[in-house]
C-alpha cells in the first residue's frame, strides 16, 4: 500500500476527530463569532466531549477502509478471507497513521492556529 493511499484513507478521519477545536477556529476565521465565543466553544467541545469526537474519527476511519476495499472489489466474506493479511495490515497501518496524524494535526497545527488567532494561550 502506498503512502498516498494511506493519506487518502486517513485525512478525513483525522479532520473529523479534530473538529472539537477546529470548529472554533473556523468560526473565528470566517467572522461568524468572536474570539471569546470561539475559546469557550473549544473549551466546551474539547473538555467534555473529546471522546465523542475521537470515536467519530474512528468510525470515519472504519468507513473509509470499508469503502476503500469495496472499491477494490472485495465485496464478499470469501474475498475478504482471501485478502485477510492485506486487510489486517491496512487496518493497522491506518490506525497508526491516523493516530499520529490526529496528534500532529490537533496538538500542533490546530493549537498554533488557535494561539495565532488568540483563542487560547
Amino acid at each position: 500500500m502506498k503512502f498516498k493511499e494511506i493519506l487518502k484513507l486517513t485525512w478525513l478521519p483525522v479532520v473529523g476527530a479534530s473538529l472539537c477545536c477546529l470548529s472554533s477556529i473556523v468560526i473565528v476565521l470566517f467572522g461568524l463569532g468572536t474570539v471569546s465565543f470561539g475559546a469557550s466553544l473549544a473549551d466546551t467541545l474539547y473538555g467534555g466531549n473529546k471522546w465523542l469526537f475521537r470515536g467519530f474519527g474512528v468510525v470515519l476511519l472504519m468507513l473509509s477502509i470499508f469503502f476503500y476495499y469495496r472499491g477494490k472489489g472485495v465485496c464478499t466474506l470469501d474475498q475478504a478471507k482471501k485478502r485477510r493479511n492485506e486487510i489486517i495490515n491496512t487496518i493497522l497501518i491506518s490506525l497508526i497513521v491516523g493516530a499520529l496524524g490526529y496528534i500532529f494535526f490537533l496538538y500542533v497545527v490546530v493549537h498554533y492556529a488557535g494561539v495565532w488567532l488568540g483563542l487560547w494561550a
